[in-house]
């Protein structure tokens, strides 16, 4: 049998432990927490009986650590140079109602004595858009009520959509990675990170630090619209406008097509009385002086009136014309939205494929009622 050297020995276990365990996640509870240096975390993870050593870069500490908190880390094992097994960590998020409390509470505290919620830094977002960005995850029912809403009240609208995973470890990069894409391209007007409702641990990924600092930063204005409205997260706190619900969002963000009607129509019909108690107050505040002028002249300045309460009359009626070919001109546009909606197309049998089309890249397929993912085989030129 061959001898190895200790380093020798210690690479083939540390090779050995990478294929095999490339990535691995791990529930415990903190102990022994603390920092190095301000660059490096060191900190055990126990249960009732073991206990995991595990070390990770202070940047990649995105939530604020206690010892007694649970937590789930991912991470790679290792050993070091000096014989000693050690975890690696390259994520960590708080899990269980005690925890995720705690982690909240502190992270909100640090965040707040830097100003990152004040309240003069918050932008109001018109209502006037032509052009929203939305960062969600597509086929989540939070997403579809959101665009309902949005193609019942008003129309018009340009939506450019981000699909990203709003739940688990891989959240925050992910709407990061979005948040950046709206912000480096500048085409749109406002940004929409929406989530339907879930558990205190699905929605735990609006707590992360880095993600909380890039909404508070954004050049374009962001709405919020996490879980249910007694939820409250920090994402919510750093965007500029919080919204209970996604369908909340969409009414933020529109007009209601059936209000804004009724609006303009009691305009009008105000205007119209309001000119038309003018001609009658001047009429009443002229009659002494012309009462004493002859038929011919009485008459003459009756039918001048008349013919001036025509005229506004029939300014009136055209602007009624104007605003019913108007409101045409919407409702066609709303059926040409809809014959492009791309959840129509999926209902057709289509499918959206995302990602790099080159042979061994992994592509996302989605279909009317599945998200699929799929390895490519091979890439031929269409004749």
């Amino acid at each position: 049998m061959d001898s190895f050297t200790p380093t020798e020995f210690l690479n083939v276990v540390n090779q050995t432990l990478d294929y095999a365990y490339s990535s691995v996640l791990i529930t415990g509870e903190v102990a022994s927490f603390k920092v190095n240096q301000g660059k490096w975390v060191f900190f055990d993870l126990k249960d009732e009986e073991s206990s995991v050593s595990c070390f990770m870069a202070l940047w990649d500490l995105r939530t604020p650590l206690e010892d007694g908190m649970k937590v789930v880390v991912r991470g790679t094992p290792k050993v070091t140079k000096w014989g000693k097994f050690s975890f690696t960590v390259s994520a960590v998020r708080p899990t269980g109602e005690g925890s995720l409390k705690k982690a909240y509470e502190l992270l909100k505290k640090k965040l707040t004595e830097e100003g990152l919620f004040n309240p003069e830094k918050k932008r109001p977002i018109s209502k006037d858009l032509t052009r929203i960005g939305v960062i969600s995850s597509t086929g989540a029912a939070g997403y579809a009520d959101f665009i309902k809403i949005m193609n019942a009240r008003w129309g018009g609208i340009k939506i450019s959509v981000a699909h990203t995973q709003v739940q688990g470890l891989d959240a925050p990069d992910q709407i990061i990675k979005a948040l950046k894409y709206f912000n480096e391209r500048g085409e749109v007007e406002a940004i929409a990170i929406l989530r339907g409702g879930g558990s205190a641990d699905d929605l735990s990924c609006f707590n992360d630090e880095k993600l909380v600092r890039e909404i508070a930063s954004s050049k374009i204005p962001v709405i919020t619209g996490i879980g249910h409205e007694v939820d409250e997260s920090l994402a919510d706190l750093a965007a500029d406008v919080r919204a209970s619900t996604p369908s909340n969002v969409a009414e933020m963000l529109t007009r209601n097509r059936t209000e804004e009607r009724a609006k303009i129509i009691k305009t009008m019909s105000r205007m119209e009385q309001v000119v038309l108690q003018k001609i009658e107050r001047e009429r009443e505040r002229n009659y002494e002086l012309v009462k004493n002028i002859s038929k011919k002249m009485l008459s003459g300045v009756q039918a001048l009136l008349e013919n001036n309460r025509e005229k506004i009359g029939e300014c009136l009626e055209k602007i009624r014309v104007r605003f019913l070919e108007t409101e045409s001109q919407i409702e066609q546009k709303l059926k040409l939205l809809e014959v492009l909606n791309p959840e129509k197309v999926l209902s057709q049998g289509y499918a959206i494929i995302a990602g790099k089309i080159s042979p061994g890249e992994i592509i996302e397929i989605t279909t009317v009622g599945s998200e699929i993912s799929a390895e490519v085989k091979e890439v031929k030129e269409r004749k």
